[in-house]
């Protein structure tokens, strides 16, 4: 009863602590954190230890495989060299670097020194990527930092692993039996190994969803299973479970797509969701909650208050110092003496400086320090102080920082502009097969032609404003409208059931029908919410991909810059504007009852057009239909 109650509460925490983050527009990480220490010092709330086996077993592969599955295999692979370079080299320097001070400071062994510095050393998967979507980074800052969180993890841990048998405190090593050979294999094995245990991972699911997941239950339960089929043979044979676990999320990400039905997709989706909202929230709690318990401890250790203060300020202020020390000579070097292409200003170099959060991962390290370990338990107060330190100090002025060095994250105008153009050829495609079929009546080809323009309009007019006589589009007057009967349908449908007059299942699939396609409709207005807060596009983000394009005069003054040429004329409505560059026409746009800008190319065959809509910034090719 009492582990049932203590769950209770700790979910009950952080649905309470997530609201009040959202409430005052704080990072939750860093408002459960503070709950958590508070907490700890409360006398009715009972002492919640965390073993290193409850974090390293039960919350850390989950956590991994959510947020892998959600990474992009391809910026992973771009992005590949900085991952790598933090990942590896960042984990080894800072650890070298805590190692000295600690070495200088406590006067540990170096064994013991750079176990700690492993134990501080990576960056949390959950914390920077938690922060940094939320302030809006750009997107290959948050690639980068998915990244690094994802793979540096295995790196700390098979250091901290190697540094605890160099100093004798691993089970069945003498002290020094650790070569530099044997230390370049273990981790080569590391990597190799739990790369190639994830594979034939994600390769078994990928064959048991192609041949026998009919059902979105079994796939999604499936899917529980992969991070533990991952982690746990991995960590039986050496290998690193952390790496297995990301390979595997990786790959079956990047084949989702090609090997499970769009219904298995949205439930995977939505409960991995809901896990990963409750695990990372809980873990942030849980480590706050572990502060009086972890002081009390050092109480009894023969250290001086002011050496072990000395150790756990200085350790915080190594780490922080010793990532901008690593991340700022790399892109000298990478840039001016290799030169390597830099694809971002040293704006953002200096954001991701000062990106590294710690997690549960470096507290769950700290607790893997045998009791044998010399002043363990400052140890575990320096890894303590670390965590918590970085994720206040960084975690509450990177926004600052970013807004300070004008980093923005991805204009949604842009995305939006991207989305439609993505649209407008998988559309074509679409259309090309329908042309090809000769089994398809005219009435039900005409019905799908014109269900595929809708949906294709319906993209291009979230772009702009209204530009007539009408502030809805026809897309937002069809939501409006359908929403308001899918409500009505809904009413009824329950009254019916209320009455009996219909079986439980029947209804039930009904439902589920109607709360789709809400859902769909939701979603649609929640992205058009944010276009309309969105700032105008700058110019010069968008290339010319064609040679259309490339030679067309980006302004021409518009003959009729009021509004729609022809609709002006005749009196009909237009939705978007959009300007001929090569003579100055003023059309209306698809979306439009009578689609002027169209009409205007294939009377003229003048190639490109632009939108003259206010915040927008792009062309568009006729013939080679793309966007510019």
């Amino acid at each position: 009863m009492e582990i049932a109650i203590g769950l209770l509460a700790i979910a009950a925490t952080v649905l309470g602590g997530s609201w009040l983050a959202d409430r005052f527009d704080l990072p939750p990480p860093l408002v459960l954190i503070v709950i958590g220490i508070l907490g700890s010092y409360l006398p009715f709330v009972p002492e919640v230890a965390l073993s290193p086996d409850i974090v390293l077993l039960g919350i850390l592969p989950p956590l991994l495989y959510a947020a892998a599955i959600q990474t992009s295999l391809v910026d992973f692979r771009n992005n590949r060299g900085v991952i790598l370079s933090l990942s590896v080299g960042l984990v080894l320097f800072t650890a070298l670097g805590v190692a000295l001070f600690l070495r200088w400071v406590l006067g540990l062994d170096f064994g013991v020194a750079f176990a700690i510095g492993a134990v501080v050393a990576p960056p949390d998967a959950v914390a920077a990527t938690a922060v940094g979507r939320r302030i809006g980074l750009p997107r290959r800052l948050v690639s980068i930092l998915e990244g690094e969180s994802l793979v540096n993890d295995a790196t700390a841990l098979v250091s901290l692993r190697t540094a605890l048998a160099a100093a004798g405190l691993a089970s069945g090593v003498a002290s020094g039996g650790v070569s530099f050979g044997g230390v370049v294999l273990d981790f080569a094995w590391a990597s190799v190994g739990g790369i190639a245990i994830g594979v034939a991972v994600a390769l078994v699911v990928s064959v048991l969803r192609r041949h026998f997941s009919t059902e979105p239950a079994f796939d999604t339960v499936l899917s529980f299973m992969v991070p533990f089929a991952a982690y746990v043979p991995a960590e039986e044979l050496h290998a690193s479970g952390v790496i297995a676990v990301v390979t595997a999320g990786l790959v079956l990400g990047h084949k989702s797509p090609r090997t499970q039905t769009g219904a298995s997709r949205l439930s995977e989706r939505i409960n991995w969701t809901s896990i990963q909202f409750l695990l990372e929230n809980a873990v942030f709690l849980l480590i706050g909650l572990q502060v009086f318990y972890v002081i009390a401890d050092v109480r009894t250790s023969s250290l001086s208050a002011g050496q072990i203060t000395l150790a756990a300020v200085g350790t915080l202020v190594a780490v922080l110092v010793l990532r901008p020390l690593w991340i700022v000579p790399f892109r000298f070097l990478s840039t001016r003496v290799f030169r390597i292409e830099a694809h971002a200003p040293w704006t953002h170099t200096v954001v991701l400086s000062w990106a590294g959060m710690r997690g549960v991962v470096t507290l769950a390290a700290a607790l893997l320090l045998p009791p044998e370990t010399p002043h363990q338990k400052v140890l575990v107060l320096i890894a303590v102080v670390v965590t918590i330190g970085t994720l206040l100090i960084q975690g509450t002025t990177l926004p600052a920082l970013a807004r300070w060095l004008d980093v923005r994250g991805p204009d949604p105008r842009e995305d939006a502009l991207q989305a439609a153009t993505v649209l407008q050829a998988a559309t074509r495609s679409g259309l090309d097969v329908l042309d090809g079929m000769d089994d398809v009546d005219e009435a039900t080809r005409e019905m799908l032609r014109s269900r595929s323009e809708d949906r294709l309009n319906q993209m291009w007019e979230r772009l702009g404003p209204r530009s007539g006589n009408d502030d809805e589009t026809p897309s937002v007057r069809y939501r409006r409208a359908r929403m308001q009967m899918l409500q009505a349908e809904r009413d009824e449908v329950l009254r019916l059931r209320d009455e009996g007059r219909a079986d439980h299942v029947v209804l039930r699939v009904v439902l589920s029908t109607l709360d789709l396609e809400e859902t769909m409709l939701d979603r649609i207005d929640d992205q058009e919410s944010r276009l309309a807060e969105s700032e105008m596009l700058p110019v010069d983000t968008i290339e010319a991909p064609c040679e259309h394009l490339q030679e067309t005069d980006t302004c021409v003054e518009p003959r009729t810059p009021e509004g729609c040429e022809e609709c002006l004329r005749d009196g009909t409505t237009w939705v978007h504007l959009r300007l001929c560059l090569q003579c100055g026409h003023v059309g209306c746009c698809d979306s439009s009852e009578m689609k002027h800008a169209t009409a205007h190319f294939h009377e003229t065959q003048h190639p490109v057009m632009r939108s003259i809509e206010p915040g927008e910034a792009w062309r568009w090719c006729f013939v080679d239909e793309v966007v510019g």
